[in-house]
């Protein structure tokens, strides 16, 4: 006997297995971002961050973006937990049990573990922050607030924040390179450096305003925020039955993770 699967299952499965940025809707990945990092925060131990890091991690491995995580672990995380933990470990207030005596420094086990949950909060939230951004385009993100009746303002307002940076960036690169092409030299020691970049601020900030000046008379033209007006949409953006699992799974582990951190300051208080 040679057992079938129906093909609707086997679509069913293959969908639940697919990389975080091919099928999850961005208000299920905004609300993991939010729970991991909260409940992460409130929890009073140090392996449920360590948990969502290692997560974190394997999820970043299909959307090809473990590098950048191991550079905000080292660039980021590795400075933050030597600074914490030679503050809290030796000065915090609470501190009991000694690990090791380095040279007269004492380091003590309650602040060091209380440095490790704050990092691993952060990081936390950091790490997931970063996949959420680079899986999701700010338009994607916005369209998605639109389904669930937020403003189209306040969608502008936030379409505008998340693209400040980039366009700043890529302004920045034009200039520099249009700069360079007229003999200015941006290289060399940090002197030198500096003294090449004040003369990039001038364009920098012009092609802003004119930008913005720019913005606002397309969205004027454009009928933007107009009352009474139905607006219609180029891409589709479904909630599938896999999001559905998914925002309701991250939703139960929060509640959870809130009842059981009540739960541990009761017992221990």
């Amino acid at each position: 006997m040679v057992s079938k699967t129906s093909p609707q299952k086997s679509q069913s499965v293959a969908e639940l297995l697919q990389p975080i940025d091919v099928k999850t809707h961005p208000l299920v990945k905004i609300t993991a971002v939010l729970c991991m990092g909260i409940s992460t925060i409130f929890f009073p131990s140090l392996w449920l961050g360590a948990s969502f890091l290692i997560i974190i991690i394997i999820v970043s491995l299909p959307c090809h973006l473990i590098k950048g995580i191991f550079k905000l672990f080292c660039g980021f995380g590795l400075p933050l937990v030597i600074m914490l933990v030679f503050i809290q470990g030796g000065f915090a207030d609470g501190n009991k049990t000694l690990i090791v005596n380095i040279l007269g420094f004492n380091l003590w086990l309650e602040g060091t573990l209380h440095a490790l949950r704050i990092t691993s909060a952060i990081l936390v939230f950091l790490t997931s922050f970063y996949i959420f951004n680079s899986t999701t385009p700010p338009i994607i993100f916005v369209r998605s607030l639109q389904q669930i009746g937020v403003p189209q303002k306040v969608n502008y307002l936030i379409l505008a924040s998340l693209n400040v940076v980039p366009q700043m960036q890529r302004k920045m690169a034009i200039i520099k390179q249009a700069q360079a092409a007229r003999g200015l030299s941006t290289r060399g020691n940090i002197i030198k450096r500096c003294k090449a970049f004040i003369p990039l601020l001038g364009p920098v900030v012009m092609s802003s305003l004119t930008d913005s000046l720019e913005r606002g008379i397309t969205l004027e033209t454009r009928g933007f925020g107009l009352k009474g007006v139905r607006v219609t949409h180029l891409r589709k953006l479904p909630f599938t039955r896999r999001d559905f699992w998914l925002l309701l799974g991250t939703i139960t582990f929060f509640i959870i993770t809130i009842v059981l951190t009540v739960l541990w300051n009761e017992v221990w208080r």
